[in-house]
């Protein structure tokens, strides 16, 4: 991905890549379906985020001082998030600017911090043979888990869905990379380093609470196990503070999947750095292009950002959680679409640059020779998470234990298929149509990055394209000034 960045540095990020990267024929179906799946995943996300938190402040509560946590109480805290990140998203750019500085010391310095505390206060360690090698099986909900029914093999395929669930939004970096000085070279080292850090210290964190487990059986019955070993570790009221400082990130996570379209290039580059996507960016994009509503995609003059696009991406997040009044299965599966629906999204214009590698125009940043290699294994570490995200995770099978992803992935599939064919295939063309000011101003630095860094001596398709969405909007540029 971060070598598909460097050649299509676009804020559309994996739809626009496919627009690029698809026969020109093509061109406008791929990017309407990655568009779609990557814009419900994104939606998603934000879902999981926030609804995480409203669930680990309503289990912390109940667990601290007895509070009685219902389904309709926990959606009145989500509303309360995400009504707090969308006031937060239309302060003045400077205000976010230190929002977002406060946002990579919590979740760098803060959460190294954490996992320092809990190894240096707890009172005995566990074993190397313990945190690596000991194997539990959670997956029977009133009897023999998976492992006996199938295999160890099993669980631990469904156990690696949720680092899959984890670290996401590699497409962050695209999202944000527009008006960014170099953002051919430099997206994609933000890209990487960004999904390092994140791997690395996520790594540490959970060695450290492992190491620090008192009690396994306490821990594993306990609603709430991270506060249990945080509390064991550190006291009620240690334990507590520690817990506070997970929220904190989980908010700033939760607000940054959401961060507006800011004009501060300077502000963009710290975004970058959030380990989370942006899906009011995506929306901002996706509505320039003619994908949704393009009054989606104008800027409020007040707030100097799409003020719509904002609410818009946290009624429908929202929305995405009604369904845990009836059922967390349900929600579950509903919400596993922002794991599904992203890779999906990201794995259509890889599988393009193998299906159609005369399209691919590498730009500064390169693999080499590896670069086949590492894009199939890509793309069939993708099936396989897809088919394994859809296979049932508890043990017996019933309505209450069913795994429903494969029903919100259908609904997904069907919408983005079915809305192609029905209608969308006569007007959407995979790019911006109306040539407004902001629309040009944006395409035509999309136009000098990928024209800039395009060999002048190669006469392909891929040139010729470039050079074409070039033209084509510096003549709708002219047209508009004139008028």
């Amino acid at each position: 991905m971060a070598e598909i960045l460097s050649s299509v540095p676009a804020s559309g990020g994996p739809y626009f890549w496919a627009y690029m990267l698809a026969p020109q024929q093509h061109a406008p179906f791929f990017a309407w379906v990655t568009g779609w799946f990557n814009l419900i995943g994104q939606i998603a996300v934000t879902t999981g985020i926030d609804f995480g938190l409203a669930n680990l402040i309503s289990t912390t509560a109940s667990v601290i001082n007895g509070y009685h946590a219902t389904a309709g109480k926990t959606l009145g805290v989500l509303a309360v998030i995400l009504i707090s990140h969308v006031a937060v998203n239309l302060l003045s750019v400077d205000k976010l600017r230190y929002m977002i500085y406060t946002s990579i010391l919590l979740n760098t310095v803060g959460v190294g911090c954490l996992g320092v505390a809990v190894l240096a206060k707890t009172r005995s360690h566990q074993t190397a043979a313990f945190t690596f090698g000991k194997f539990f099986d959670g997956t029977g909900a009133d009897g023999p888990g998976w492992s006996i029914r199938a295999s160890p093999a099993y669980v631990a395929a469904c156990g690696v869905l949720m680092s899959q669930y984890t670290i996401l939004g590699y497409d962050a970096s695209a999202h944000l990379c527009e008006e960014t000085r170099r953002a051919a070279r430099d997206a994609p080292a933000g890209l990487i380093s960004a999904i390092a850090a994140s791997a690395g210290l996520g790594f540490f964190v959970i060695l450290a609470l492992l190491f620090s487990v008192q009690d396994f059986e306490a821990v594993r019955t306990s609603p709430l196990p991270v506060l249990k070993i945080l509390t064991d570790a550190c006291g009620e009221g240690g334990g507590l503070v520690l817990m506070v400082l997970i929220m904190l990130c989980v908010w700033h996570c939760g607000l940054f999947s959401m961060v507006r379209n800011s004009p501060n290039s300077r502000l963009r580059r710290h975004a970058n750095h959030i380990l989370q996507t942006s899906n009011s960016r995506m929306m901002f994009a996706f509505a320039r292009d003619g994908g949704i509503p393009h009054s989606l995609h104008i800027i409020d003059t007040r707030f100097k950002c799409p003020m719509r696009t904002i609410i818009f991406g946290a009624s429908c997040s929202f929305l995405l959680a009604l369904p845990a009044l009836g059922s967390h299965v349900a929600f579950a599966g509903t919400t596993s679409i922002a794991t599904i629906g992203l890779y999906i999204s990201y794995g259509i214009p890889i599988a393009l640059t193998l299906a159609f590698p005369s399209n691919f125009k590498r730009g500064p940043f390169t693999l080499g020779g590896a670069s086949k290699i590492i894009a199939l294994i890509a793309c069939l570490w993708i099936a396989f998470v897809t088919v394994v995200f859809c296979l049932p995770t508890f043990n017996p099978v019933t309505s209450q234990t069913f795994n429903y992803t494969s029903v919100a992935l259908g609904i997904v599939g069907v919408f983005a298929f079915g809305s192609w064919f029905l209608w969308a295939r006569r007007w959407f063309t995979g790019r911006c149509r109306n040539h407004c000011r902001i629309c040009i101003r944006q395409l035509d630095f999309l136009g000098h990055e990928m024209v800039g860094r395009t060999d002048t001596n190669d006469s392909d398709s891929r040139h010729d394209r470039h050079q074409g969405l070039k033209s084509s909007e510096s003549i709708g540029h002219r047209g508009s000034d004139k008028k």
